[in-house]
């Protein structure tokens, strides 16, 4: 089978691989139909993330046929199609049973980082009965790649960590997808009294204006011209959530000071260094801190929500490829000013050409 292989050095090559096949009777092997790309397999390629080692087959979504299932899996059939979760789970150790599988002891954000990915022909899913989810007819299946991680993300590391309530005053730090979907999410299901988005790239700050976002702010102006704006919406208060997108030292300071007392700061940025934490400003403001890596718990929900017209990600994929046109995947994500990228789906093909980039 053809592969997308992480090579090192920032360069991934697409390479003949062997095709996967079961190695525990909890396996499944998946044949993928459409797959995608994520924030964090750029963070790979630029080396922030030293547990995935070049040779890796990259991706952790996808969407794909039931091609061959171990003997324990019982609740899945060959050829059904699913959403293949970011987070394996093997649903029984001491942090599945605490609903955080992303800490999963045999499992977690194993794909295309420590195991092989979901950037091939083919993928196997390591404990499939509690790391698949079927997929309804009603739901695009391109679309549903973005249910893989992008909005579970969203939901569970922005919305449910942020604590929403009816009423809230909530900043977006970041106007990538996650922030986006966030800003949807938001305003669809909790009701906010006040949604505002920070960001730097002034096309995505306009798509979020669109997206009935109360207020909008540019950093390119600089971070505390923005803070400063930003705050005023709340008359100085600050926000009661604010969620942090990004996962730089600049957009977690600005988090810290855009907080409200009695706020709550949700971050879920992919953080490659080490950032300050004010607590001489913040210790007795009453905040709350929290970070998360998605646990895709919240999958069965978003499958309902999005059969039911609750939220919609279709405006996620802004881009499509064909897997033989992956280097152009990569080069539009990687560029997302350059090309208004948001997602990419990349659909599999017979059509495969061996090389680097």
């Amino acid at each position: 089978m053809k592969a997308v292989i992480y090579t090192g050095e920032n360069k991934i090559s697409v390479e003949d691989r062997p095709k996967p096949v079961i190695l525990q009777p909890t396996d499944a092997i998946i044949r993928v139909l459409h797959t995608t790309i994520c924030g964090t397999d750029l963070h790979i390629l630029q080396g922030h993330i030293p547990s995935c080692t070049p040779g890796r087959i990259l991706g952790h979504e996808g969407v794909g046929v039931i091609e061959s299932l171990g003997a324990d899996v019982t609740n899945f059939n060959v050829g059904q199609v699913v959403v293949i979760s970011c987070i394996t789970s093997c649903g029984n150790c001491h942090y599945c049973q605490r609903k955080m599988s992303s800490q999963c002891e045999t499992g977690g954000w194993i794909l295309g980082n420590e195991i092989d990915g979901t950037q091939a022909e083919y993928v196997r899913v390591p404990h499939a009965a509690f790391s698949l989810h079927l997929l309804p007819e009603s739901i695009d299946q391109k679309v549903a790649v973005t249910l893989c991680d992008t909005v579970p993300t969203s939901y569970e590391c922005g919305i449910l960590n942020g604590d929403i309530k009816p009423g809230s005053t909530v900043a977006i730090i970041g106007t990538g997808p996650i922030g986006l979907m966030i800003l949807q999410m938001a305003r669809k299901l909790f009701s906010p009294s006040l949604t505002a988005v920070i960001g730097r790239s002034q096309s995505r700050i306009e798509t979020a204006k669109s997206m009935g976002a109360d207020q909008t702010f540019s950093v390119l102006g600089g971070e505390e011209a923005a803070i400063t704006a930003a705050r005023s919406a709340t008359k100085g208060r600050g926000f009661d959530v604010v969620i942090e997108a990004v996962g730089t030292p600049e957009s977690f300071s600005t988090a810290q000071a855009l907080v409200g007392a009695g706020g709550t700061i949700a971050s879920l940025g992919v953080f490659g260094e080490s950032c300050e934490l004010h607590l001489e400003k913040l210790w007795n403001r009453n905040i709350c801190l929290r970070t998360r890596l998605v646990d895709a718990t919240s999958t069965p929900d978003i499958l309902k929500m999005v059969h039911d017209d609750a939220i919609d990600p279709r405006f996620l994929i802004s881009h499509n490829f064909s897997f033989d046109d992956i280097y152009g995947a990569y080069e539009a994500f990687e560029a997302p000013s350059k090309h208004g990228t948001l997602k990419v789906a990349v659909t599999m093909s017979q059509k495969v050409v061996n090389g680097s980039r």
